[in-house]
């Protein structure tokens, strides 16, 4: 398969696609769910609650980390993670415009 042309596609296309793509793995969405109930972490929180190992979270939260959904902050020798909060309305007014676009269609094929 070829490499995706991403300059065809709007900046708002490719945002959401970015964004949809870090979400697109169960361990990430566990992250981001006990991210949102905890409302901030300490990277070994996550592997206490997830049973991952620390390479494999490491991993999730730069995935998560470079789609823009969260942002982390040094403490100590620790790194704190939390809900990007512009990233996250953003996400969320994206989304909610895409699936609103469908008309629910009587008809089809």
């Amino acid at each position: 398969m070829g490499l995706t042309k991403t300059e065809i596609f709007t900046d708002e296309q490719n945002a959401l696609a970015t964004m949809l793509k870090a979400l697109a793995h169960p361990a990430r969405i566990a992250i981001l769910q006990y991210l949102i109930k905890t409302n901030a972490c300490i990277c070994g929180d996550l592997v206490d609650e997830l049973g991952l190992a620390q390479p494999t979270i490491s991993q999730h939260l730069k995935e998560l980390k470079n789609a823009g959904l969260i942002q982390g902050t040094i403490e100590g020798v620790s790194v704190c993670y939390c809900i990007e909060p512009k990233a996250w309305e953003k996400l969320e007014n994206q989304l909610g415009l895409f699936m609103q676009s469908y008309g629910k269609a009587k008809t089809c094929c």
